[in-house]
C-alpha cells in the first residue's frame, strides 16, 4: 500500500439514504425500485446492514417490457 492510497479522500456516498435508517453509506445496496407515472422512477437503496433483512422489491433492470404472448 502507498501513502496515497491512506491519505487520498474517502470516496462520497454511493445510491442514496436506507430505507430503514435513513444513513448514507458507501456500500448502499439497491433494494427496490417505485415506478412513476411521469418521470424517471425512484431507485431504493438500504445500507449494508439492514440490505439482508429488507424484503427486495424490484430494481430497474427487472421491470423491462412485458413480453406479448401469441394465441
Amino acid at each position: 500500500m502507498t501513502r496515497d492510497g491512506l491519505t487520498t479522500p474517502v470516496p462520497p456516498p454511493s445510491g442514496g439514504p436506507c430505507v430503514v435508517c435513513g444513513h448514507t453509506s458507501p456500500a448502499a445496496v439497491e433494494v427496490g425500485y417505485i415506478q412513476q407515472t411521469s418521470g424517471p422512477g425512484v431507485v431504493q437503496y438500504a445500507c449494508p446492514g439492514h440490505a439482508a433483512a429488507y424484503l427486495p422489491g424490484p430494481v430497474p433492470d427487472e421491470l423491462g417490457p412485458v413480453p406479448l404472448t401469441g394465441g
